[in-house]
This record gives structure tokens, sequence and C-alpha cells, in this order.
């Protein structure tokens, strides 16, 4: 390690004052020889020493460069780096949690035990066709049952990653309903702050309020729209057609009414604007000034039901809630250990689908010697996610989508 100043060599201008580390291949993060400076913090400053470094003949390294480096070099494996990305995306604690997971080889190991148990099948299988008057035939009962608990942890572990996959791009939940139901109230209680205007006024709310919290480790992007009504307000107007857009980008949506007025018919009409394929947790709002005092879900008719809850004092709050993360399927998210990522998921998919595939030829009464097609196959899709049979192509793709100097 240096200690020293940056200095401009055709003016002698001093850039900056810092420290040059020195790390020798391969104790380095890349397995390179690397030269790192330590400047002080500041656009100004860093960019002036960046600009002095690129005119002595360095470049700007790609988006993911220094990464795809380690990973080239055997410091990591592909699951590892796409783990550092997680990490650094990770907008919740839970989110850096499971990537840390990844990045320590969990992924990895759980990968190369499912590669390892299919090539033992594949080894016992090929080693008693080829040499079939030697040795005791194929036991194919416990082949099928090994494969079939293959299939199975493969398909559960594809499960928690697409779920988990929430905890990393986050949820956005508009609250949706008629003017002065106590939408912003609610977003206000849920953000535990006065993010929203609150009046008695109907139509306060005209401009689309958003702001995010952290529930049970998912972000979720909190949208307060304006109340949806027939108006002929101009600015009003242009509200209501941005809460429009909002129920349309939401992945859920809260449809708040009025527990002390009912369900109304403009509530009725309000719900069918409600994309069929979208999450839908109706809420009854003023629950601490509606005469039944139960916190049970209230059926408004058959099959709709309503869960109440109070802005004002935060009553059935906590049930609203695990209701939410339930029918967004994130009520699971603590329970999960381990976490693959989208394109880790399609790989052990796809080697479950074709290991499912060759459990048919059992069935169909084909030759044993058919099934290790499949076993080959489905070797090679859990080969490419550990990136011992991935293309350059593939890496490429995948690095790109890494910030820049990572």
């Amino acid at each position: 390690m240096l200690y020293g100043y940056i200095v401009n060599p055709i003016n002698g201008e001093r850039i900056d004052e810092a420290l040059l580390l020195i790390m020798k291949a391969p104790r380095s993060f890349t397995a390179e020889d690397v030269i790192e400076f330590q400047c002080h913090g500041g656009l100004v400053c860093v960019q002036r020493v960046l600009e002095l470094v690129i005119s002595e003949g360095a470049r700007r390294a790609l988006p993911g460069e220094f990464t795809q480096r380690a990973v080239l070099h055997g410091r990591l494996d592909i699951t590892r780096a796409e783990a550092i990305s997680e990490l650094i995306g990770a907008r919740s604690r839970r989110a850096s949690q499971l990537a840390m997971v990844g990045l320590g080889g969990g992924v990895q190991k759980s990968i190369l035990g499912f590669r390892e148990r299919l090539l033992d099948q594949l080894a016992e299988i090929e080693a008693r066709v080829d040499f079939e008057e030697n040795i005791l035939p194929v036991d194919e009962c416990a082949i099928k049952r090994e494969v079939q608990s293959i299939v199975q942890e493969l398909i559960q572990l594809v499960v928690d990653g697409r779920c988990s996959a929430i905890v990393q791009r986050g949820l956005r939940i508009a609250l949706v309903g008629r003017p002065n139901v106590g939408k912003s109230s609610l977003l206000n209680r849920l953000s535990r702050r006065e993010r929203a205007i609150v009046t008695d006024i109907p139509g306060t709310t005209r401009d689309l309020i958003e702001t995010e919290i952290i529930l049970n480790g998912v972000p979720i992007t909190l949208l307060d729209t304006a109340g949806i009504q027939v108006t002929e307000d101009k600015v009003e107007k242009v509200g209501i057609e941005r809460s429009r857009e909002a129920i349309a980008s939401a992945d859920a949506i809260v449809l708040v009414f009025d527990l002390v007025e009912g369900w109304t018919l403009a509530d009725a009409i309000l719900l069918k604007e409600i994309p069929s394929d979208v999450t839908l947790l109706i809420v009854g709002n003023k629950a601490d000034r509606y005469s039944n005092k139960s916190h049970s879900p209230i059926q408004l008719s058959d099959p709709l039901w309503a869960m109440p809850v109070s802005a004002m004092t935060g009553e059935g709050e906590a049930s609203m809630l695990t209701e939410l993360l339930n029918r967004c399927g994130a009520g699971e998210i603590q329970e999960i250990n381990l976490a693959l990522n989208a394109r880790q998921c399609d790989l052990a998919s796809s080697a479950a689908s074709i290991l499912e595939q060759g459990l048919q030829t059992f069935e169909d009464g084909l030759p044993i010697d058919f099934f290790t097609i499949d076993l080959r196959q489905a070797i090679k899709f859990l080969g490419q996610i550990t990136g011992d049979d991935i293309s350059e192509s593939t890496l490429d793709r995948i690095f790109s989508r890494f910030c820049i100097g990572k």
C-alpha cells in the first residue's frame, strides 16, 4: 500500500490525495494483478481521477466485467457471481440474507448435489447395460424412486425460487376506491408517516402518491390513487385517469370501501373495472365506527368477502397485511432458505420436466437405456446453472445486467 497524491503529469496539478493498493494474482477479486486507487468521495474528484487514468491508456469497465473475470479465472462460480448482483440490488434485509446464501455457495452446493445423484443413476444404468452378463440386472424400481425424489425436490426449489423473486423485485400495490373512503389515511397508517394529505373533502387526492414499506421482508410500493367517480373537474379527471393506469400496472389491488356506509352500487361498479387476473383484496375501512366489532372477514355477497380495518386505530391491520401477502404468493417468504433466480429456476424446471419425460419411458415399457438420454439432458441443464456447461454468449448476457464497476 502506498500513500501520496494523484498528479496530472502534464501540468503537475494535484488532483487528489489517495492510497494505492497493489494486489498480486491470485490474491484479488478477479484473481488477476490489480491496482486500486482509494481517493476521496465526491463526483468531481472521482471523475477527474478517472479521466486522468483513462488518458493514460485505461478504459471503463463493461457492466459486470470484474465479476465476469472472477468467474473466468475460477475465483467464483456463476451462481456466486449472480448472488453478488442480487446482493447489490437487495431492497430489504430478507433479500440480502437470501443473496448471501447464494454468495456462500448454497445454490451451487444444492445443484451439484442433484447432478451427482443423477450421475450415479446414469452410471448405474450404463454399467449394467454394458456389462449385463457379469453383474446383477438394473434395479429399475430403485432408480425410479430416486429420480422421482429428485424431480419433487427440484420442483420445490423452483416454487421457492419463484416466490422469493418477489423479495428481489418487490410488489406494487394500489389502494383504489371511491372518494373519501379512507385510502390516504390507510396509506399513512401503513407507511407510519403523513405521506398523503387527509381531509373530509371528497377528491382531496388528485395525483398518484407512492411510498415504500418493507413487509415481512418484501419491498412494497404502495400507490394512493385518486378516488374514482364521475366528475367534471379537469384536474380530478387527470388524477382518475392515473388511478386507472395504476390499476393496470399494479401487482395487486386493495379495493377500499366505507364500512359505515356499506357496500354500495358505486363500489360494485368500480369492482368491475379491476382486471380479473389481478390479485384483489377488498377492505372495509372505518372498522372503529362499525357496529359489528368482529375482526373476521365480512361477506358482501357470494363469493365476495371483505377484510375489516381501521386506518385510524389500526384495527385489523395485521390480518389484512397477512392476507394480502398470502394472496400475492409471498406468505411463506420467511420459510425459504435457498432462492434460485429466474435463470436458475428456468433451468431447474427444464431438468425436472425432462426427468418426468424420462420416467414415462418406464411406464411405456421402453428399454431402460432410452432413459439415459433424458438423464444426460437433465444433467446438462443443471450444469448450466453452475456454469459447468454454459456458453460464452449466455455469460455475456448474465453480466450485462450488472451495474458498472462490479
